[in-house]
């Protein structure tokens, strides 16, 4: 008997199942994760029209449904939720709320859709919208028209591959997020010795999946001076699970010929290195956006945070097309991401309501917003003339140097606008910065930048 609640089959049933030609909706929501999700809930609630959720994996959630310790939803549901708990919720809530989940399905193909277009072959009206996407699932490939889309593809973590690190390539070498699927999603176990090469959050969270899954961590590892989570999450992993942090080390080489035996590591410091033995490598953090359909639909893309350029009402650059969640600034936590696609999701309506489309007036001015060395980004990175408030009224930044205080200044045009002060400043950590100096900027001078004093 199926004791599952009737939302979260309803979120199930589109699972493979084809686009019929011609299909139009108001907003189609490239990604099934918090970003993705939350942003159907709250389009629907705003009465923005129909909504189509499309994502190429076989259940709703994203990540978090392979996250299964406790900690999601604080933000945003005000309540805290173990990963999969929290997939569930907005998988659930955003079936209930009327939007159409197409799972296993990827978008294969992106085209523009102007009204004055003729009906295209196989049917698809011009009146729909001016976006086509075609998607393919296992049960063929249809073509969706919507008035707006919000991609909400996620990031991932650079693999070894794109690490550069020589050596063999024995089994027993993967990511946390794969590492996370063959645990908590496949039901694997993983014994013998593992090393974590990272010492940020997801790293501890990789070591914590190790330990579940029977693995034996022998150590943390980092070119950081030292690691760049809380302080507690270090403390724990010393004294519950025995691990260390091997700080300013690099993995100089992977060995092993049909299994992993070690990998070589170095110390930056006095320049020595060692063999370590293990059965498992797990490559951590290193984030980068998920893109490519971004760059495929021709978007502005900003050089600092690898995603599409974003407004403060996270509009690309193309009319009509937005963006959310960690795509736009990896990585950030579910429920920041959630919070980001509500916010989207408001902004999409807005666009919805003014009737922006092709033929409108030209858009409102974004003015780029820009980070200076040591700090390596800024999203949103463009500001919106007259626009709203950043997601939860502040911008997110990403800096490369610690430091116990450091004073955030934002410059234009030798004008500075605002001065502000971030404690505990650490590489991988989000830094925050305050939007009430947003109003003080030019939309005719040159672009915003954001520096150090």
């Amino acid at each position: 008997m199926n004791t599952r609640p009737p939302t979260a089959r309803a979120a199930e049933v589109s699972a493979g199942q084809p686009v019929p030609p011609g299909v139009t909706t108001d907003v189609l929501i490239v990604g099934a994760g918090p970003a993705g999700l939350a942003a159907a809930v709250e389009l629907r609630r705003l009465g923005a029209g129909s909504v189509v959720v499309a994502d190429r994996d076989d259940e709703a959630g994203g990540i978090p449904r392979h996250s299964a310790h406790t900690g999601f939803g604080a933000r945003d549901l005000r309540r805290v939720l173990t990963g999969p708990g929290y997939a569930r919720h907005y998988a659930e809530a955003a079936a209930a709320a009327g939007a159409d989940i197409r799972l296993g399905t990827t978008v294969t193909g992106w085209g523009g859709l102007s009204a004055s277009d003729p009906p295209r072959v196989g049917g698809l009206p011009s009146a729909g919208g001016q976006h086509r996407a075609t998607l393919t699932s296992s049960a063929g490939v249809g073509t969706v028209a919507a008035r707006a889309v919000l991609l909400a593809t996620g990031c991932r973590e650079r693999p070894r591959t794109a690490r550069v690190v020589p050596g063999d390539r024995p089994p027993g070498v993967m990511t946390t997020g794969e590492l996370q699927r063959r645990v908590y999603l496949g039901g694997q176990e993983l014994a013998g010795q593992a090393l974590v090469v990272g010492a940020e959050h997801v790293s501890f969270s990789a070591m914590v999946t190790l330990a579940h899954a029977g693995a034996e961590v022998v150590a943390l590892v980092t070119d950081r001076p030292r690691h760049t989570s809380y302080a507690a999450f270090a403390l724990a992993a010393s004294w519950r699970w025995h691990v260390p942090v091997w700080s300013s080390t690099v993995v100089r080489r992977v060995s092993g010929r049909g299994r992993l035996d070690g990998a070589e590591l170095a110390d930056l410091v006095t320049g020595e290195t060692r063999f370590v033995p293990c059965d498992l490598l797990v490559f951590t953090g290193d984030w980068i956006p998920d893109h490519e359909l971004a760059r495929a639909a021709g978007l502005d893309m900003d050089p600092g945070t690898k995603g599409p350029a974003v407004d403060t009402a996270l509009a690309t650059s193309v009319p009509g097309v937005f963006a959310a969640g960690n795509l736009v600034h990896a990585a950030e936590t579910a429920d920041v991401a959630a919070l980001g696609g509500g916010h989207a999701a408001r902004g999409i309506a807005a666009f919805l309501r003014d009737g922006l489309g092709p033929g409108s007036p030209p858009g409102p001015v974004r003015l780029p917003l820009t980070a200076e060395p040591p700090l390596l980004w800024v999203a949103p990175n463009a500001l919106r003339a007259g626009g709203p408030a950043p997601p939860r009224g502040r911008f997110v930044l990403r800096s490369d140097v610690f430091a116990r205080l450091a004073r955030l200044e934002v410059w234009q045009d030798g004008r500075r606008l605002a001065t502000g002060v971030s404690l505990g400043m650490k590489p991988d950590r989000p830094v925050r910065l305050g939007a009430s100096w947003t109003s003080r900027a030019d939309p005719g001078g040159g672009p915003v930048t954001v520096r150090l004093a």
